[in-house]
């Protein structure tokens, strides 16, 4: 099989039974004459590695609840730059990790008196007895973000239309073009900057979602935050009386019941202000830590390869409980493996694994490698991928699916250069 000395072919290697796939990219000749390379002017504002550890090595502050603030804002910049491991890591140092674990007996007991059942089809059958689903996320966690996306086909197969999320910005801030764009910009949401968060908007638009912004604009206080977001959810449900929303919020907001810090969560107040009972789902107590021995020891001992939901006896799922407050459904999430310090659910169907070496690039390393989908405007839409590379001798991967990209390498000193690549089956 010959090749032209300007050309890239992309070939799939499919082992038995399709259950696993490899992206070769095989080039013919030098390598340099492979693509042609545009130098470009490109800002960016992900932050580099060095320039994310700098910033909280900065903050000097001796208060015990703002040091633990910069680790959550630091980990908050590595999830935006899709770097998961060191997002993980970094939140860990805030929230002050414990070991903590059950004995044998008591693991034994869990699994001898629990069945474990895939999370995405319990959520998706039970979703056709409600109106309202309402899931959760830590806003370090990318994983959650893609735990999301992958309800919307199916959730939209069961009626579900409209897609509210917290991060989009609202008011004065909202991306009012967003639905009619089909995809975000980088003034979408501060957490949608996250490539992750960016493919869960892409894909709802994608699939013919309504997305809307609920999040609070008054100022107001944590209580009063609350109950505006739930009246500004309100208020798009009783525009649309016949149809079903899927509502993806942070941490503690998916709670019902009464919620002692805020006497009541916005799904709380929502049930009290359109008397539909959610269907809430919390994917956030159960999920890793930047270390296995981290872990809740519930997780570590179900031994679960898979995002799973626990039925009791009577076939009732485990439910995650606060207090007074609940989440229906607790989701348990596996932890991930890495390769080349990427998570493996990253190249997950139908992503692939896209090896590549910048070797051509005539800039200074580090830079950092941003993947957007033609046709995209380049200068302001969410990347689909992000990779930080040190050294141009440094083979990464890429996570993207068929199509044709734009990719762009910037250096922290503003030099940026441009390509494109196709990925073809």
């Amino acid at each position: 099989m010959g090749c032209g000395s300007t050309n890239i072919l992309v070939q799939i290697m499919k082992y038995s039974l399709g259950l696993a796939f490899f992206l070769i990219l095989v080039s013919c000749g030098d390598k340099k004459n492979t693509r042609e390379i545009e130098k470009i002017d490109f800002e960016t504002e992900y932050l580099f590695n060095a320039a994310i550890e700098n910033k909280i090595e900065l903050d000097t502050t001796t208060d015990s609840h703002f040091t633990g603030f910069k680790y959550q804002v630091g980990a908050s910049d590595y999830a935006t730059k899709g770097d998961y491991e060191n997002a993980l890591a970094t939140w860990d140092l805030a929230m002050k990790t414990s070991v903590e674990d059950y004995t044998p007996s008591e693991i034994d007991s869990i699994n001898d008196n629990f069945k474990k059942i895939k999370a995405l089809d319990y959520i998706v059958e039970k979703s056709k007895l409600n109106q309202v689903v309402i899931i959760n996320e830590a806003h370090h966690n990318s994983f959650h973000r893609v735990f999301t996306k992958s309800l919307l086909q199916k959730l939209y197969d069961n009626g579900y239309k409209n897609l509210g999320l917290e991060a989009l910005g609202n008011g004065q801030y909202e991306d009012s073009l967003l639905n009619r764009r089909k995809y975000p910009v980088q003034n979408t949401g501060f957490y949608i900057k996250d490539p992750q968060f960016g493919n869960l908007v892409r894909t709802a638009l994608e699939i013919g979602y309504h997305v809307f912004p609920y999040e609070a604009i008054s100022g107001a206080d944590a209580s009063e935050r609350e109950i505006e977001q739930a009246k500004n959810i309100q208020k798009v449900i009783e525009s649309k009386p016949n149809e079903k929303f899927l509502i993806h919020c942070g941490f503690g907001h998916v709670l019902e019941g009464n919620y002692e810090a805020w006497g009541k969560t916005m799904a709380g107040r929502l049930t009290e202000f359109i008397s539909i009972d959610p269907l809430t789902i919390n994917q956030v107590q159960f999920s890793e830590k930047s270390k296995p021995e981290y872990n809740h020891p519930l997780l570590k001992a179900l031994k679960i390869e898979e995002p799973t939901v626990l039925l009791d006896g009577q076939n009732n799922p485990y439910r995650y409980e606060r207090g007074e407050s609940w989440a229906d459904i607790a989701v348990f999430h596996p932890t991930t493996d890495f390769s080349e310090g990427r998570p493996d659910w990253l190249f997950e169907d139908p992503n692939l694994r896209v090896p590549m070496i910048l070797e051509d690039l005539d800039i200074s390393f580090p830079v950092m490698v941003l993947a957007f989908k033609k046709g995209e405007e380049i200068k302001e839409a969410i990347p689909i991928d992000i990779v930080e590379v040190q050294n141009k001798t440094d083979e990464f991967k890429l996570a993207l699916k068929k199509s044709s990209y734009n990719i762009v390498s910037v250096n922290e000193k503003g030099e940026a250069r441009k390509f494109e690549l196709m990925v073809e089956l």
